[in-house]
Order: structure tokens, then sequence, then C-alpha cells
């Protein structure tokens, strides 16, 4: 039978609903966790509600584990741990938008190290360009804070490894490497985030928002992201998962009151454009490994 054209719309909405639903969780997380038990305490109660979470709808202790899936599961997720860590500590000085955009300098990297075709030098260029708008070079009297941009790199970083661990425990289950990975995550990030606020983490307020937000920005954007991947070929589903920065901006800006200069708006489009790009001439052959709502 052949698709309606509604019927083919709905992975492109998945998408969409993917990187709203992870924008609004972090808005939200932003807004209501940070004052209360700081980035490291938000960072604990997403990570950590988001494990619970994926373990009971996964249940991934039905599946066997090799001992060298275990080991390509826990540097995932270890990477998974400290790259939402990062992230949320660039959020403490960063407007949203303008710290998804230098973190998408990670994945981007290893799409454009993977391929190594002449039309990539084009992408790399406009990620450079985009980049160099951001950061605080001392050329471009950039006010953005140097720890913060500091933090969003290291965030970079850490999605990049977070993919080339992933492709590691490719070929298991989705929900059992996510749900594990989660777990690792948690081990990595609960202690800093208790360390940091104690029993603050505990008070039902800040549990209740966490749990809202560790169901929008992961069980949501995952299952989402799952069923697109189902029906989209991995280089379109990459390049509606590059407009995350500039919906990550357009949200922070109407739930945060985050607006940003011209020539930050100029910055996001050169480096989302750069990741369209790149998921374009990347090919059917690449994966589209994403993180688990990690920004």
């Amino acid at each position: 039978m052949t698709a309606s054209p509604f019927q083919r719309f709905i992975p492109f909405l998945a998408v969409l609903g993917s990187v709203t639903a992870l924008g609004f969780g972090t808005s939200w997380a932003k807004q209501i966790l940070f004052p209360a038990v700081g980035a490291q305490g938000t960072t604990a109660v997403r990570v950590g509600l988001s494990a619970v979470l994926m373990l009971l709808l996964w249940r991934p202790w039905r599946w066997r584990l090799s001992r060298a899936d275990a080991v390509a599961i826990a540097c995932y997720g270890a990477a998974l741990g400290a790259m939402n860590l990062m992230f949320y500590m660039s959020l403490r000085t960063l407007p949203f938008g303008l710290a998804v955009a230098i973190e998408f300098s990670g994945p981007l990297a290893v799409a454009i190290w993977s391929s190594r075709r002449a039309v990539d030098f084009v992408w790399v260029a406009l990620a450079m360009a985009g980049l160099g708008m951001l950061l605080p070079l001392g050329l471009n009297g950039s006010a953005l804070d140097p720890m913060g941009v500091f933090y969003a790199l290291a965030a970079a970083v850490f999605w990049a490894l977070y993919i080339v661990f992933g492709k590691r425990a490719g070929h298991l289950h989705a929900g059992h490497t996510v749900s594990l990975g989660l777990l690792v995550a948690a081990l990595v990030v609960v202690p800093v985030g208790v360390v940091h606020a104690g029993a603050a983490l505990l008070t039902p307020t800040v549990l209740l928002v966490g749990l809202a937000v560790a169901a929008i920005s992961s069980a949501i954007p995952i299952s989402l992201e799952m069923m697109a991947l189902k029906r989209l070929p991995k280089e379109a589903f990459g390049i509606m998962i590059s407009m995350e920065p500039a919906v990550a901006a357009v949200l922070a800006m109407g739930l945060l009151g985050e607006h940003l200069s011209f020539n930050q708006w100029l910055a996001i489009g050169l480096i989302v454009s750069a990741s369209m790009g790149t998921a374009m001439t990347a090919g059917r052959s690449k994966p589209a490994l994403r993180e688990p709502a990690a920004a």
C-alpha cells in the first residue's frame, strides 16, 4: 500500500517533536531547577530519573551482555554523563541556543572526520566561521563568558566520545544500550549533584519537576527519534536534527527571555548549515547516532 502524504510526513513531525521536547525540558530545568539545586544538582536529578524511567521501560536485564559490550556501554555511559554535566554547567552563563550550537561542534567533527570528502572542507569552513563568531577569542568583541564556553566545548568533546563509543555498541538493541548507558551516566553525575546540593535533591518540588524534565527531555525524544529512524534515511534524519540549535534559541527566547544579537543568530545559522551539509553529503552508510536527550 502507498503511504498517504500525512504518513510520509509523520517521521519529520517526530523529529521536530523530539527537538522541541528536548528544548522545553532543558529550558524548564534551567528556569526552575537551577535556582534550587544548581547545574550539578539539575544534572543529577535529570540523568538519575531518566535512567530510572528507561530501566523500567526497557528492562535491560532481559538481554545477555558480553564483557566487550559491557565495556563499550560503560564508556558510552560515562561520556554521556560527562556530556550532560558539562552542558548544564555551560548553561549557568551561556544562552541555551548558543550552548547547543557550540556543543554541536562535537558530532559535526566526528561526521566530517569519518567522511574526509573534499566538500567537507566547505562544512568545516562554515562551522569554524560560526564558532569563531561565538568564541571569546579577543577578535570579535564577544561577551560570552569564557568558562561557559569552555564547558560547552567540553560537552562537545564528550558528545564526540559518546558517538564513538556508542558505535561500538551499535549492534545491540537501542533500548538496551540507552537504558544501561543512562545507568552508568547516573553513576557518574549523581554523586557530583549530591555533593553540591545535598538533601535539596530530595525535596518534593525538585523531584516532581525533575521527573517531568526527565520524561520530556529523555523518554519522549528517544521514543520519537527511534520512530523517525525507522522511516527516514539517516542523512535525512541528520538534516532534521540539525535544527536543534535554532529551535533551542527560539524556545529560550520565548521561555527564558534570552535574546540573541544578529551576529549570534548568524553564527547559529552557519553551524546549522554546516551540520545539514555534512548530513547531506555523508551518505547512507553513516550511522545516525543521537544522544538520549543530552541537551
